[in-house]
């Protein structure tokens, strides 16, 4: 058990050392990751999710309807509670709170699922990817750019007038919240992380098949993502004062700990077994998504508590994922 389990997520904590070690050199600083983070969310990840998307069958995700409902309620679900519990107990702001969200929230399915599940379920793994992609990519992720966004937008406009006069015309703060909020959304679906998914989506509900002499080409690109952000959230942890405060903490946990355990208990308790419980638990056990140190970067945020919490959940995953398999095999 302990091969699988360091065969599964050294991969992860090797890739994230070398990006400090290669910043603590001077091989590489803050600069080169914003360009790493480019290349990453504008074409790598994009990628990976188009094939990984476009490569499940239909009959696939309409077989497997208990673990798509448990992984949608454990990731959407647990956004929103963090979302909210940050935004108006902790009063963070709107920005802080989405990636506080994602980090407590999003497994890094989408970057390392191939790897590490692919050595605990084999060619069955392709199942849960597929879902726990699906979930995220279409719903917490474009919100957090969204939402992101909002926090930037509306950071820039501090100290602008609620009204515009012209003439006889006015335009009320509500209607300029409107229109904002209307031209934010405009530019967050043109983003390729969320409207490549939504593509694929429809492609796979669609029954249309795309040959794989078109697919494979694209996945060369696509099956960097996870090394690369990985790679570069080393670099930004280097570059930075490693900030373990209480709620990084906090989301850590809720992200390696509570989200799968509440998992197993309410499968278990629902009268669930093996398969549909192990890979729904440990799908949830993968430690958090590399990219929120990509969006805090993008959009100066929280850049070194976004680091230091993907470092915390990559590092406690080799525990707490040993725990979880132990516990649903």
């Amino acid at each position: 058990m302990l091969n699988t389990i360091l065969s599964a997520l050294l991969p992860m904590v090797v890739t994230f050392l070398l990006g400090f070690v290669a910043a603590w050199h001077h091989d590489f600083g803050p600069t080169d990751a914003l360009i790493l983070n480019r290349m990453v969310l504008r074409y790598a990840v994009p990628l990976v999710l188009f094939v990984g998307t476009v490569n499940t069958p239909r009959a696939q995700l309409s077989h497997d309807i208990p673990l798509f409902i448990a992984l949608c309620i454990a990731i959407i679900g647990l956004y929103g509670l963090v979302f909210l519990l940050c935004r108006f107990v902790f009063h963070f702001q709107v920005g802080t709170s989405a990636l506080n969200a994602l980090v407590a929230s999003a497994p890094a399915v989408p970057f390392v699922g191939p790897a590490v599940l692919g050595d605990l379920f084999g060619t069955r793994s392709a199942i849960p990817i597929a879902i726990a992609g699906l979930v995220i990519n279409l719903t917490v992720v474009p919100v957090t750019i969204l939402l992101l966004t909002l926090d930037t937008t509306g950071g820039d406009s501090q100290g602008k007038s609620p009204a515009v006069q012209d003439g006889k015309h006015s335009i009320s703060s509500s209607g300029a919240r409107r229109s904002v909020f209307a031209a934010t959304l405009a530019e967050t679906v043109k983003e390729p992380i969320v409207w490549v998914p939504i593509l694929a989506f429809a492609i796979v509900l669609s029954g249309a098949h795309i040959s794989q002499l078109i697919v494979h080409p694209l996945s060369m690109l696509g099956n960097a993502s996870g090394g690369v952000s990985l790679f570069a959230s080393g670099i930004v942890l280097a570059s930075r004062k490693i900030k373990v405060g209480w709620y990084v903490l906090f989301f850590v946990c809720l992200k390696n700990i509570v989200q799968p355990a509440l998992l197993l208990v309410s499968l278990r308790w629902l009268g669930y077994h093996n398969p549909i419980v192990s890979e729904t638990v440990l799908t949830a056990a993968i430690p958090t998504m590399p990219i929120v140190v990509m969006f805090a970067l993008q959009y100066r945020i929280a850049e070194a508590e976004a680091a230091s919490a993907v470092f915390l959940s990559v590092i406690g995953s080799v525990i707490t994922m040993g725990i979880f398999i132990a516990l649903t095999s």
